[in-house]
């Protein structure tokens, strides 16, 4: 298991130096101790990170609600670790979100298990939006080159075969990308 960057949130310093120490003996780097969900809410916004653990509670609140918010806004594995008469109740109310939750006091064990499981979380939802980025990108050049079909058609009287050919050709002679060649086209006869 390796980790770049992991973000610790917790509310007291009691039990902090041994999950920071337990997390660099598992490869963790870059760790980052925060005591707010208010000042993680501030960081996140800026930062990424691969796991983030929050060990409740937290000074300004419980820290459950921000475990929600953290797995809907990041692509970070998220540990939420709490006293053992709540972990059940915690289960169920993050599980649909994808919160390992791990009860107090610390299992080596289970913790490893619930570190590998927020990371395997981590690169599954970053492998994810990359393809989604990529699709985003196809769709968002596959309206251009649709414009730029439909401008070539209707200003040039070209049939959509031709004009397909006319953009392919010009993306190609040009070194150009489909895109690059359809925004030209757009911006020459939409005015």
């Amino acid at each position: 298991m390796y980790s770049e960057r992991t973000l610790i949130i917790s509310g007291s310093e009691k039990g902090l130096d041994g999950v920071t120490s337990f997390l660099k003996s598992c490869g963790c780097s870059g760790i980052i101790n925060i005591s707010s969900g208010s000042e993680a809410r501030r960081i996140i916004a800026h930062d990424d990170y691969d796991l983030i653990i929050i060990n409740t509670p937290l000074k300004d609140e419980f820290g459950y609600q921000l475990s929600l918010k953290l797995c809907e806004s990041t692509c970070s594995g998220v540990i939420l670790i709490c006293k053992a008469d709540l972990a059940a109740e915690m289960i169920t109310r993050t599980s649909d979100y994808g919160v390992c939750v791990v009860p107090k006091p610390l299992n080596k064990n289970g913790f490893l298990h619930a570190l590998r499981t927020g990371c395997a979380f981590h690169r599954r939802l970053t492998a994810m939006q990359k393809e989604n980025n990529k699709l985003r990108a196809k769709l968002e050049e596959m309206r251009y080159v649709s414009r730029a079909k439909f401008l070539l058609i209707t200003e040039k009287h070209m049939t959509e075969d031709a004009a397909h050919r006319y953009i392919e050709k010009n993306a190609m002679d040009t070194r150009r990308t489909r895109k690059e060649v359809s925004l030209e086209i757009i911006a020459k006869y939409e005015l």
